[in-house]
């Protein structure tokens, strides 16, 4: 009977690990100093961030090197529970878990990586696991705008006040508690709020990863620019002008800036066709990556091939911030995937200036509750 036990438990499949926050803080003589936050998730995939600045998607065994590199187990120590657990060699274990801690080590030293990053770990689609809260919360600060913007860039008739210093203080700090690691902060113009660098400060704190979606203008400022990355900002979009030139000054400090940087720009029928070339000059500028949107559906098959011209330049299109507001750009081509994986409400959540939550930017026919004054439960349905 024990012989049949024996062969039985070798066919079985391996438990997830309870699901969990763990966190890691190094020792001041461990070198460059670094933080680790992990949440596993009911399916056994996990969220890593590193330094609140990068959040890595984990498949199941990864996940568990993270679990034993946050609680601190030697290579050995680990080697031995990951070989019982998964069926291999000890030796290949170890080598494993070995490779994962370099790799780690690898984030923890490198400056300006993506928020959203892999490092060629084998992985997840992030959109894809069944997950307990949020990958991104989208706080939109305020719907202002710089003076002479069109008044139709910014919903500002969507709500009657602005959350206080303090309520989005709480809105971060009940975002970090549900399990949230990822804050963008958007707007309107979110650099009008003069409080956005005590709550970049609030976010990296917290240990959340932090970015903001601006037009620019204020980071010509090179000391406002620094103010945002002392307090934790960690990455950046800026949001080029439709018509008219960038602001390219903003654009240069924030590539010599310690961040990373992409842009987003809207395709019209006006601008089309000269989109090739301003792909060329921010390349040529230092500008790697980009965010690309419509305004109207009977540009997509320009856009299909705008996204080639891209990759020939050598720019890397990001997919998984969020787009601008904006009155050109529809909800439903701001808020759809290419792979048709409904992110809005699942993986990110969009919150407007009063606390209200909806789903995505600009789906205001569907509010989920109010981040302060209702509950989780009835706000996140995962």
């Amino acid at each position: 009977m024990k012989i049949i036990e024996f062969i039985k438990s070798r066919f079985e499949p391996v438990v997830a690990l309870p699901p969990g926050s763990y966190h890691l803080e190094s020792a001041p003589e461990a070198g460059k100093p670094y933080r680790l936050h992990l949440r596993l998730q009911a399916d056994g995939t996990g969220i890593l961030v590193v330094n609140a600045a990068t959040i890595l998607h984990l498949n199941p065994t990864a996940a568990e090197y993270a679990y034993h590199l946050i609680r601190g187990a030697t290579p050995d120590e680990a080697a031995k529970v990951i070989a019982d657990r998964y069926r291999v060699h000890r030796e290949q274990a170890r080598g494993d878990f070995r490779d994962f801690a370099d790799r780690i080590q690898t984030l923890v030293e490198t400056e300006d990586l993506d928020p959203v990053t892999f490092l060629d770990f084998e992985r997840i689609a992030p959109n894809s696991a069944a997950l307990s809260a949020p990958l991104r919360l989208d706080c939109a600060l305020t719907y202002r705008l710089p003076s002479g913007a069109d008044p139709l860039m910014s919903p500002a008739k969507r709500v009657s006040r602005e959350l206080t210093t303090a309520e989005w203080e709480a809105v971060l700090d009940k975002a970090w508690d549900f399990g949230i690691p990822h804050i963008v902060f958007t707007g309107g113009e979110a650099s009008l709020r003069p409080d956005l660098p005590e709550l970049i400060a609030r976010a990296e704190k917290n240990g959340q990863v932090c970015g903001l979606l601006t037009d620019g203008h204020k980071l010509t400022d090179r000391a406002y620019l620094e103010t945002l990355l002392q307090t934790g900002l960690d990455h950046l979009m800026i949001v080029l002008p439709s018509d008219g030139e960038p602001d390219w000054q903003a654009i240069q400090n924030a590539l010599v800036a310690d961040i990373f940087l992409s842009v987003h720009y809207t395709i019209t029928p006006q601008n089309a066709a000269g989109v090739p070339a301003l792909m060329e000059k921010l390349h040529k500028a230092g500008v790697e990556a980009m965010s690309l949107s419509i305004s109207d559906p009977s540009l997509s098959e320009q856009l299909s091939k705008l996204r080639d011209v891209a990759g020939d330049q050598g720019l890397r299109l990001v997919f998984d911030l969020p787009a601008p507001y904006s009155a050109a750009n529809p909800v439903a081509l701001e808020t759809a995937e290419d792979d048709g994986t409904p992110g809005a409400g699942r993986a990110w959540l969009y919150v407007e200036p009063d606390g209200d939550v909806l789903p995505a930017q600009g789906m205001a026919e569907t509010i989920l509750g109010n981040i302060l004054t209702d509950s989780w439960e009835k706000i996140y349905r995962a």
